[in-house]
Order: structure tokens, then sequence, then C-alpha cells
């Protein structure tokens, strides 16, 4: 596990424009899949580039290390993806975890552009491989990486050594000089040693402020400081603040984010996806006082295990409890820690701190309330409850087949949905205008079109679609 990363301030009297050295006709900063994506297409241009890693090599590549797929529309069977996922159901499908809270025109766009970047990605060393047991829902619509983030971040890395990007590591970006929205250069925390360096064109793909709980605070309060951070301890939005101050226009509410319910044994930090726990669906989860608050089958996992980091922040000490028998042990992705395990609901509850009574009148009451109905692992079957508060929907079955299972969760912060506002060329935006030289990708954008909610893979998509067009745009500037 890395330690947090603490702030790095600016020096603002080491910015003097124009007289700082010239690194790259394109500046890069950050590290991950869009800031990849960005330096792969912008140096296809023929432009100079430098990417600005904020991390040691050994744990580049910022949240996309954890990353396992991303979402693609696409007309017929492409590569591991099967059918059709075209556009009018994808954006279907963003709209209900959204609640409709997205830029339609910048959805679409990615969307849209999604279908170009499977292809693309081969093209650049990623390879894919077919869904697994346990996302067999997913085959339809998300391409997985054979190897993972970390493998897609290498094979991104290696194309930008092979094309002469240049790559610096323990590089920090701790200021601007932006005038009218347009920037001369950067204020770089080289390992320790401030430099002032200059760029024709600017790509800002830093993350969002996650690891930053401080500033999570502001929006979230004292709760914040019982939050887990599935990523990078990198992504402390020093770059974000020094834009918004500089008054590029903001998107997005800081208290929504990307939070899913992760095991409560996780570490603080860059646990990844191995610690995210997919059996809620086939639960039922109580609170510390050993009481359901959502209903755990309300839709297919991939659209709505991000609710389950804000319901579980909303508990008491932030913290849920999710409970399964044997008939359901084998139903998702197993966890990288073992589930406590008994042979009794009560010695389970015990096991797990939980008030023994309580529980096990509330898991009483869910077991009598279930119907009879035929069980469908992996699509709405509608079987449900009758006569609870808050109702089950789906695969409904009581907790009755020992031996018992029962997993503490936390809420797991992947990413933040505040950020910069852009354009459909991907331009930060400042007032009534864009800049003419900075553009913007990843989750520093998301908020554009994430007001809430999640869909399975689509950060991801987000990152590689304007990644991709803010190189291009950057390179193409930078050339003329």
């Amino acid at each position: 596990m890395v330690s947090p990363v603490s702030s790095i301030e600016p020096n603002a009297s080491l910015i003097t424009p124009g007289e700082g050295e010239w690194l790259a006709d394109v500046i890069v900063v950050g590290g991950g899949n869009a800031a990849l994506c960005a330096a792969i297409c912008a140096a296809e241009t023929g432009a100079s580039v430098a990417v600005l890693e904020r991390s040691p090599k050994t744990y580049r590549g910022g949240n996309s290390r954890h990353v396992r797929n991303f979402r693609c529309r696409h007309t017929g069977p492409l590569g591991v993806l099967s059918d059709d996922y075209e556009l009018d159901e994808f954006y279907d499908d963003l709209l209900r975890v959204t609640k409709g809270n997205t830029d339609e025109a910048l959805a679409k766009l990615v969307i849209e552009q999604s279908s170009e970047c499977y292809e693309w990605m081969l093209e650049q060393g990623v390879l894919f491989q077919p869904s697994l047991s346990g996302t067999l829902s997913l085959s339809r619509t998300n391409a997985f990486f054979l190897g993972g983030g970390k493998a897609l971040v290498n094979a991104y890395y290696r194309r930008c050594e092979d094309m002469g990007v240049a790559i610096h590591y323990n590089a920090t970006a701790v200021g601007f000089h932006i005038e009218a929205g347009d920037a001369d250069g950067v204020l770089i925390d080289f390992d320790g040693e401030q430099r002032y360096v200059r760029g024709k064109a600017i790509v800002i793909a830093s993350g969002g402020y996650e690891s930053n709980k401080e500033w999570l605070a502001e929006a979230w309060g004292e709760a914040a400081k019982n939050f887990l951070i599935r990523g990078t301890p990198y992504n402390r939005g020093e770059v974000l603040k020094c834009l918004l101050t500089a008054g590029a226009d903001s998107i997005g509410d800081p208290t929504q984010c990307h939070a899913v319910a992760i095991d409560g044994r996780a570490p603080e930090y860059d646990g990844g996806i191995v610690t995210r726990l997919d059996c809620v669906p086939f639960s039922v989860v109580l609170n510390s006082d050993g009481q359901r608050f959502y209903d755990e089958g309300e839709d297919v996992w991939p659209k709505r295990y991000a609710i389950w980091g804000r319901l579980v922040a909303a508990q008491a000490n932030q913290v849920g409890y999710s409970i399964i028998d044997s008939q359901s042990s084998d139903l998702f992705m197993p966890s990288v820690f073992p589930a406590v395990k008994a042979d009794t609901l009560p010695e389970l509850f015990e096991q797990l701190g939980l008030p023994v009574n309580r529980a096990l009148q509330e898991v009483g009451e869910f077991n009598d309330a279930c119907q009879q109905g035929e069980f469908h692992s992996n699509e709405l079957d509608g079987l449900s409850t009758s006569g609870l508060t808050p109702e089950k929907t789906n695969w409904a079955r009581p907790i009755d087949q020992p031996p018992f299972y029962g997993y503490a969760l936390r809420p797991g912060v992947t990413f933040t949905y505040l950020g910069i506002n852009v354009d459909n060329s991907a331009r930060v935006s400042f007032g009534e205008k864009a800049s003419k030289n900075i553009w913007a990708a990843g989750e520093i954008v998301a908020g554009n079109i994430l007001g809430e909610g999640y869909l399975a893979g689509f950060g991801m998509t987000i990152g590689t679609v304007f990644g991709r067009i803010a190189g291009q745009q950057a390179g193409r500037y930078a050339n003329s």
C-alpha cells in the first residue's frame, strides 16, 4: 500500500511568463489512460510530447491501473463483444443511472466515438479477453482487458516510448501561468525541485481529488474520514484547484462521485478492483443497527453497484453488512478477502458485531416476505418480497441455507465528479471563451457527463474518447 501523498504548495514567484525552459510542443499533465491516449494521439500528429506523471514509475497509471474493462458501442459482434450495443440503448442506460443529469451532446459524442476505440486500442498493443464467470452480464456491453488495467497502462507506455514521447516521473504540476484562459507554461515539482516549463499546448488529464480527504470533507463532512480510496493516493486535486482559481469553469457536484461498497478490510488507499464486493444483489444488507435500508435487487449490478458506496456512506459509522447463504456464495466474483463464515445466523451476526436479536428479526421478516418464483442470477427476474419497507424487487430468496456468510462494507471512492467544463473538442472553458491551448480529459471532465450515478466501464470510455480528442487537437494546434 502507498502512503497518502501530501499536497505540494506552488511557488508562484517562480512563474515568469516567457522565460521558462522549453519542454515539448504538447505537455500532458497526468499519466493514466486519458493522458496516455492524448500523448499517443498528439505524437501521431508529429508534435513533440512530454508526459508528466506525478507518481514514481512503480505506481504509474493512476486509477487506470485498477480497471478491468471499458464500455463500447458496436454494431454486431466485435472482438470479445457479442451481439449489438447501439447508441440509443447505451444512452438509455446512461440516463437511467444518472437520472438524466448529463450533457446530452457530450454524452452522445462519447458513446458514438467509443465504437472507434476498440480497434484503435488493439493497434496500440492492448489485448482483450472474453467476460469471465461473474461478469457474463457485461459480455455484450463491456470489453475486458487481458491482464487488467496494469497491462493496458504498460501497453500505452511502451507505445509512447516507441513514439519518442518523453516520460517524466515524480513530476507534479503545481501551478500555471494563465492569462485570458490561455496558458504560457506549467510550474512543475520534479521530485522536490520546482521548475517552470513551457509548451505550445497543454492537456490536463490529472484525475480528480478523491485522495484529498480534507477536500472531500468540505462536501461530505466528518463522514469522509471513514471513506476508503480504491485508487491512487496521488489524485489530490492540485491541478483542478489551480485551474478553478485561474477562472476555468467548474462542472459537477462536489458531493457526487463514483463510490462503491467495498470490503471493509481494504486498505485506506490503492486497494483497487479486487476489494469490490459484488454479492449485494443476492444478499440482505444491514446497517450497524441490524436493519435493511435499501432495495438490494433494484437493477442488474453493473448499473447499480456504484450507488452502494453513497448508501453505505449515509449509514452510522459509514458501514454496512452484506449477508448471504450457501445458495448464493458462488454467484459473484469473489473478494480478495474471505467472507466471515458461520453455521448459524446468530453466530455470524455475533462475529460481525451486529445486534443479534435485531438482525435475526430483520432477516426473519425478509425471509417471510420472499415470494415464489424462478430465480435468474444474470438478469432481472422479478423475484421479489411483499410487504417490506424497502422491498427487494429482484433475486429475493430466503437467507436460510447454511453455512452463512457476511462481509463488512465500507464506502470506496474511485473518483470525484467536480471538475472542469469542456466543449466537444475537449477545450477548457473560461467563461464565454474556450481556451486556445488548454484541453482536458479523463476524470477531471467526467462531471460533464456523469452528473450522478455510474455505469460500469464508462469512466474508461470517457477517458479514452476525450483523451484521443484532446491529443489530436493539441497536436494540431502545436503544428499550426
